[in-house]
């Protein structure tokens, strides 16, 4: 799958249609194989116990199944999450951000279906994987 959208570009585009998780991740691979990204753990990503929190891993797994998909088909704002299911299996190591390693297993024309791996950096054994599913807006003309 051809990527249309390069790192730097879908920064500036996660900026200008999510303003409101703006330094919250940065993508550090992107390419038609794996989109890597991280979640830079912060005191507000916590949980008690000094973790970071499940909604914290959820919102990296899902920006990273948006990131993917979107280099794939390009600025395409509207695309939803229709389904996800999240395993959580082990406690992710404070103070470390959290890494996703998202892979699209299918593009289709109205869905696409991915596959997350979350890390604690640094850590060999995944803390969390996901699978999730978008909606892609209908194609134009």
């Amino acid at each position: 799958m051809t990527i249309k959208i390069s790192a730097d570009e879908m920064a500036v585009f996660l900026d200008e249609v999510f303003p409101q998780v703006r330094g919250m991740f940065g993508i550090d691979r992107l390419d038609e194989e794996l989109l890597v990204m991280r979640l830079f753990a912060h005191e507000r990503h916590l949980r008690p116990g000094g973790t970071v929190s499940g909604p914290a891993m959820f919102s990296l797994a899902d920006v990273s199944a948006y990131v993917a998909t979107m280099a794939r088909i390009g600025r395409e704002a509207l695309a939803v999450t229709t389904n996800c299911s999240i395993d959580f299996m082990r406690k992710p190591v404070a103070g470390q951000d959290v890494l996703a390693e998202c892979r699209v297993l299918k593009l289709g024309r109205a869905l696409s279906v991915c596959d997350v791996l979350l890390f604690s950096e640094g850590q060999a054994a995944p803390v969390a994987r996901a699978n999730l599913t978008y909606s892609l807006p209908p194609a134009k003309g």
